[in-house]
């Protein structure tokens, strides 16, 4: 990268296939450490240092936040950065050693798109509150809603003994 630093119009490109070097996410769902990620990046040369653009693709598992079932799914998701020259002003990124290290801009940007309630399905119905079955592998017995003993007594009346009786 030597070469396009300081060469505002330079441009490289380089796709790095690598394993996560360790787990990424905390949630219900993570990038497993040692999961294949690839990186498509492209490094273009600007005044102000270097600008950091690509898309990475891995994949993702951990459990349904509805019926807690195992889940897997992809994570493609682009992401823009510029490396700043060292100098006066702070940045978050900055070019060093003639160098910039992709590993924490691709990190976050593959923790950030990890979905914060992922689901197995998008209706997933999730568990039973009674039997805690998950209820979209059911059996295909549906349960009536609970019923609370204190309406019981109502349950006797229907609208048809009423048009029976004779009002006064």
């Amino acid at each position: 990268m030597r070469d396009i630093v300081h060469h505002p119009g330079e441009m490289r490109e380089f796709t790095i296939d690598a394993p996560a070097p360790e787990k990424w996410g905390e949630g219900l769902v993570s990038v497993a450490a040692g999961r294949d990620v690839r990186v498509e990046v492209r490094l273009e040369s600007v005044h102000e240092g270097i600008l950091a653009s690509g898309s990475l693709e891995t994949e993702y598992d951990g459990v349904c936040g509805r019926c807690l079932i195992d889940i897997a799914a992809p994570v493609e998701v682009e992401f823009q950065e510029l490396f700043a020259y060292p100098g006066e002003e702070a940045s978050d990124f900055e070019v060093q050693d003639d160098h910039v290290d992709l590993e924490t801009l691709v990190r976050d940007a593959a923790v950030l798109s990890l979905p914060f309630q992922p689901v197995c399905q998008p209706d997933c119905p999730g568990l039973d509150p009674v039997t805690g079955e998950r209820l979209a592998g059911s059996t295909g017995t549906e349960q009536g809603d609970p019923r609370d003993i204190r309406w019981a007594a109502l349950e006797q009346f229907t609208p048809d003994h009423d048009d029976e009786e004779p009002r006064a």
